[in-house]
C-alpha cells in the first residue's frame, strides 16, 4: 500500500492504456468559475486527472466569472477547494506546482463582449507560450439563464469556425453544457438552435453526470458482456423494474431555481430517463456513440404516450413539510427562503411507465425521486417473475420472495443479486440471501468521480456518455406531457409528506394496487 502523497508505479500495460487516453493540449474555459459546481467538482476532477497523468503538461484552464479575483488569489482558492473536495487529498505539492502554472482567470460578466476579447487574448497567448494548439473547450458551469449570453458571445471567439485567419486549421472547439438543457421542449429546441449557430452537433457535449458513474456504465457491460443475463432481460422473465433516486437534502439554497423546475424537470427529465434508457435499450451494433445513443433514443420514443385520462394511475407528486432527516430538523419546502407560501412545486414524483416494444410490452417501470427523504440512494432494481410452480408450498416456507437484481449507483456503487437458499437444518426452509458486489472492495481502488471520466471523454471527442439532441427532445416530450396532464387535475394538497419519510402515503398505494411494493432501501 503506497503512503498518502506518493505515486504507485504502473505496469507497462497501464502506461500504454494511459497514453491512449491522453488528450491533446487545450485551453479549457470554465464559465461560472466562482460557483459551487466548479469548486466542488470540476477543479478536483481536473487535479485528479493531472495526478493520474491523464492530462498533458500543456493543459490550461481559464476561469471566467464576475468576481474580481487576482490571479494568485484564484489559484489559492482552487487549491483550497481541491484539498476540501478531491477524492485524492491532500494536494500533492509537486503535481500542484505543475498544475497551477496552467490556471488563469478572466473577470467579466457573461453579457460583456469586451470580457470575451480579453479571454481571446489569453487563449492566443497560451497557444504560443504553452502550446495549447488552438484547441478550446468551453464549460458552461452557470445557471441556465446565462447560457444564451455566453453562446452568443462565443461567436466572437469561434468565427470563422474553420481556421485561424491564415487558412490553417486553428484546432478543435467543443462546448459542455450542464443540465438542465432547456426548461421544456420548446426552450430545448431554441437552445439547440442557438448553440448550433456556432457549434456543430459533434462539438456539443450535453453533460449528465450520472452517466459518468461506474455503475451506470456497468449496466451496459453487465447486460451485454455476460451471456447469463441478457436472455432473461425481457417481458418473459421480468415482472417489473424500479428506479429510485432519493435525496436526503432539501433545496439547499436553490429555491429560486427549484420553484421554476421542480423535481420533474430537475431529475426526471434527465437522470431518471437516462437510467431507464440504459436499462431497457436493445444491444447496440457497436460500443460507439452513434450506436449507443441510437438505441437509447428508440427507448425514449417508445415510452407509452401520456393520456390525460390516465394521469392518476400513472403519476403522482408530492411536496415535503417539516420533519426530521438523519437526526436534524428540516423546515418544510414552503418555509424555505424564496419559496412562495402556497407553492405547488413538486419535490417528489412517482411514475409508472410502459415501453411499447417487443422486449418490454406489459412490463411496468416504476420511477420515484424526491428530496428530504430518509437517505441518499440511487439504484435500478430489476425484479424477476416468480417460479411458475412452487414445489415448496407445503414446507415451512410460507412464501418465497422473488429474485431481484439491484444495481446501486450511489452512494456505495455495486450490485446485489437476491435469491432463495435453504436454511441449514432438518426442515426445508427457504430464506432470501444476497450475492453482493462492491466496486471498492472488489477492485481495491477508489472509484473516480463521474466528472473525471466525462471531462476526459469530451477532450478526446468521445461522446457516448453524453446526451444527443434527439435524446433531449424525446425526454422533454414525455415530461411536457406529464406536466400538461397535471394542469388538468385539481390543485394538490401540499405538503403531503414529512421530511425524513419516503414520500406521500399515496405513493405506497400507487404501487400496491398493482400487487407490488417499493423496495426498502
Amino acid at each position: 500500500m503506497a503512503e498518502s502523497g506518493t505515486t504507485v508505479l504502473d505496469n507497462p500495460l497501464q502506461e500504454e492504456r494511459r497514453g491512449e487516453r491522453m488528450p491533446n493540449p487545450c485551453n479549457m474555459v470554465i464559465f461560472g468559475a466562482s460557483g459551487d459546481l466548479t469548486h466542488r467538482k470540476l477543479f478536483p476532477a481536473l487535479y485528479n486527472l493531472a495526478l493520474e497523468h491523464l492530462l498533458p503538461p500543456e493543459f490550461t484552464v481559464i476561469g471566467f466569472a464576475r468576481r474580481p479575483y487576482e490571479q494568485q488569489e484564484f489559484r489559492d482558492e482552487v487549491k483550497a477547494s481541491i484539498n476540501q473536495f478531491s477524492r485524492r487529498k491532500p494536494v500533492q505539492e509537486d503535481v500542484w506546482e505543475r498544475f497551477q502554472q496552467g490556471i488563469f482567470y478572466v473577470p467579466g460578466t457573461f453579457e460583456d463582449p469586451e470580457a470575451y476579447k480579453r479571454l481571446e487574448t489569453i487563449m492566443q497567448r497560451n497557444d504560443k507560450e504553452r502550446g495549447t494548439g488552438g484547441n478550446r473547450l468551453y464549460y458552461l458551469s452557470t445557471p441556465p439563464h446565462a447560457y444564451a449570453d455566453i453562446v452568443r458571445n462565443l461567436r466572437i471567439l469561434e468565427h470563422p469556425q474553420d481556421n485561424g485567419g491564415d487558412g490553417q486549421p486553428k484546432g478543435w472547439s467543443k462546448i459542455i453544457v450542464e443540465k438542465p438543457f432547456g426548461h421544456d421542449l420548446s426552450s430545448a429546441r431554441e437552445l439547440n438552435d442557438l448553440v448550433h449557430e456556432t457549434f456543430r452537433e459533434d462539438q456539443v457535449f450535453r453533460i449528465d453526470h450520472y452517466l459518468g458513474k461506474e455503475t451506470v456504465q456497468n449496466i451496459l457491460v453487465f447486460r451485454f458482456a455476460n451471456g447469463i443475463f441478457e436472455p432473461v432481460w425481457n417481458r418473459d422473465h421480468v415482472d417489473h423494474v424500479q428506479i429510485t433516486v432519493a435525496e436526503s437534502v432539501g433545496v439547499e439554497g436553490r429555491a429560486g431555481y427549484y420553484e421554476e423546475a421542480g423535481t420533474i424537470r430537475d431529475m426526471v427529465s434527465n437522470h431518471m430517463l437516462q437510467l431507464l434508457a440504459l436499462t431497457a435499450m436493445e444491444p447496440p451494433a457497436a460500443f460507439d456513440a452513434q450506436a449507443v445513443r441510437d438505441e437509447k433514443t428508440k427507448v425514449l420514443r417508445a415510452i407509452h404516450p401520456w393520456q390525460h385520462r390516465d394521469e392518476r394511475e400513472f403519476t403522482l407528486r408530492g411536496q415535503y413539510g417539516p420533519g426530521w432527516v438523519e437526526g436534524n430538523h428540516m423546515p418544510g419546502y414552503r418555509e424555505e427562503r424564496n419559496v412562495a407560501p402556497h407553492s405547488l412545486t413538486d419535490t417528489f414524483v412517482a411514475l409508472k411507465l410502459y415501453i411499447d416494444n417487443w422486449r418490454w410490452a406489459g412490463v411496468p417501470f416504476y420511477l420515484r425521486t424526491g428530496k428530504a427523504l430518509p437517505k441518499r440512494v440511487t439504484e435500478v432494481a430489476v425484479q424477476f417473475k416468480r417460479a411458475p410452480f412452487s414445489m415448496f408450498r407445503q414446507t415451512a416456507t410460507a412464501a418465497i420472495e422473488p429474485n431481484v437484481l439491484a444495481m446501486r449507483i450511489q452512494p456505495d456503487e455495486g450490485m446485489v443479486l437476491k435469491f432463495g437458499a435453504k436454511v441449514p437444518g432438518p426442515d426445508i426452509a427457504i430464506r432470501s440471501v444476497n450475492m453482493d458486489f462492491l466496486y471498492g472492495a472488489s477492485f481495491d481502488v477508489q472509484v473516480a468521480d463521474a466528472y473525471e471520466r466525462l471531462i476526459l471523454d469530451c477532450m478526446l471527442g468521445e461522446s457516448t456518455l453524453f446526451t444527443r439532441e434527439d435524446e433531449v427532445q424525446a425526454q422533454w416530450t414525455l415530461v411536457d406531457s406529464i406536466i400538461d396532464s397535471w394542469k388538468q387535475q385539481p390543485e394538490p394538497k401540499f405538503p403531503n409528506y414529512a421530511a425524513g419519510t419516503w414520500g406521500p402515503e399515496i405513493a405506497n398505494r400507487f404501487i400496491e394496487r398493482d400487487g407490488r411494493a417499493w423496495r426498502k432501501l
